[in-house]
């Protein structure tokens, strides 16, 4: 009888030892999970932006947020920057582009450059296809859209690829369609400013090139079209620069003759 007692006693203290031992461990987690809570409370959030250049011949990285401070670097076309502060409100006028001085950080440097050549899409790769870099997009931003149509005649049938792109900056579509389909690096980006159709012409077209020339439309100082026209005597094509409502679509209708 005394040996079921005493093993009764024994049994209800490992029990309450047990029990004392998982509730410390209870406490001692719960003491854990709010400190880690309180950590992540009071840690300030880290947030970064990327941006690349568009500027063909790069982008000057300056001391300060002015055009006349002394450059400190040059940041090639298609570089990928960190932006560490964005300026919202444009303070110039550049090339026909408005913008202001973002703070940036470029091979360990940090300084500022005109964000009006630098974009959120990271501009096309040489001699890439437009559906190929459509493709690249999309894994980025999923409304980037492309479409391919067959028009024209049996006997001269047309191909037109259009791309649509989240945004309504022109120069940002700009600068991709000049790459992604070819346009001279001879037509500049064309100023909101100016006549309601101006057409300029190439002035060193290639050989065997009959037209390359740029058609810009305006009204009230405001873009409406920007069209490149090449024709020679195998191939002519037309690429065409609109906006669509908060969008920009580039398209390019090309026939061989």
């Amino acid at each position: 009888m005394k040996t079921v007692k005493i093993l009764s006693l024994a049994l209800l203290c490992s029990i309450a030892f047990i029990s004392c031992k998982n509730e410390t461990k209870i406490e001692q987690n719960e003491i854990e999970s709010n400190d880690l809570a309180l950590a992540e409370l009071n840690t300030p959030e880290i947030s970064s932006s990327y941006l690349y250049v568009t500027a063909s011949t790069g982008l000057s990285l300056r001391e300060y947020a002015n055009l006349q401070s002394d450059k400190i670097g040059l940041m090639p076309y298609g570089t990928k920057v960190k932006v560490i502060t964005i300026e919202g409100t444009p303070t110039m006028n550049i090339g026909g582009i408005k913008g202001g001085m973002d703070e940036i950080e470029f091979n360990h440097k940090k300084g500022f450059a005109f964000n009006g050549y630098l974009s959120k899409f990271f501009p096309p790769e040489r001699d890439i296809s437009a559906k190929g870099y459509a493709d690249e997009l999309q894994e980025a931003y999923k409304s980037v859209m492309y479409s391919e149509s067959i028009g024209g005649s049996v006997s001269e049938p047309t191909n037109t690829e259009t791309l649509v792109l989240p945004t309504n900056q022109w120069h940002e579509a700009y600068y991709i369609a000049k790459e992604l389909f070819f346009i001279p690096s001879e037509f500049k980006y064309p100023n909101q400013h100016g006549k309601d159709l101006k057409v300029i012409k190439d002035k060193k077209p290639k050989n065997n090139v009959w037209v390359s020339e740029m058609h810009i439309s305006r009204k009230d100082n405001t873009l409406q079209k920007i069209e490149y026209i090449y024709k020679s005597k195998k191939f002519e094509s037309t690429v065409t620069i609109i906006k669509d409502g908060e969008k920009m679509k580039i398209s390019k209708t090309g026939k061989v003759l």
